[in-house]
């Protein structure tokens, strides 16, 4: 087992390429789906929760109220093809591609895109999207925090070896 296997704190890996997070605050690759908040074209106090489920590419968009989006109809709107190119940004395209089940050489987040909607993906229930957005908003309170190398009351979830049962 490597040393990164065994230590108590999770590996961080670096961004493939930097990127600017107005559009796409928060992109994730979790629960089986490539999900993430996306920010309205049109109103600034509104946000999108986008996911894209590997392996079926089911869709879902939805506000963080859960009204639908209206340009998810039948195929991928806006919000899920800016995620898609902000995922392939954060995390590269091959373990983009390698995560939803995409079978491809050569790709971008465009072909990528693409090739999903060939096989006609059916929407999704967007029954995900509080969770989604509660971890958007746990991320930001972690933002916000200044930066310190000591432990985080909140994070310490198990007793320590001291502890008094």
């Amino acid at each position: 087992m490597s040393d990164w296997e065994s230590a108590s704190a999770a590996r961080v890996l670096p961004p493939a390429r930097p990127r600017k997070l107005a559009k796409v605050p928060f992109v994730e690759l979790a629960d089986g789906r490539l999900q993430g908040v996306v920010s309205s074209g049109s109103d600034i106090e509104r946000v999108y929760v986008s996911s894209v489920a590997a392996g079926s590419y089911e869709f879902a968009c939805s506000t963080n109220n859960n009204r639908p989006c209206g340009g998810a109809r039948g195929y991928f709107c806006n919000h899920i093809g800016a995620l898609i190119t902000e995922a392939v940004l954060q995390y590269g395209v091959a373990r983009v591609a390698r995560y939803l089940r995409v079978d491809a050489e050569d790709m971008d987040a465009e072909a990528i895109r693409s090739l999903m909607l060939g096989a006609r993906p059916s929407q999704a229930d967007s029954a995900a999207a509080a969770q989604v957005f509660s971890r958007f908003l746990r991320h930001l309170a972690y933002v916000e925090l200044p930066a310190t190398t000591s432990p985080l009351p909140e994070l310490q979830w198990f007793p320590t070896t001291r502890a008094v049962v």
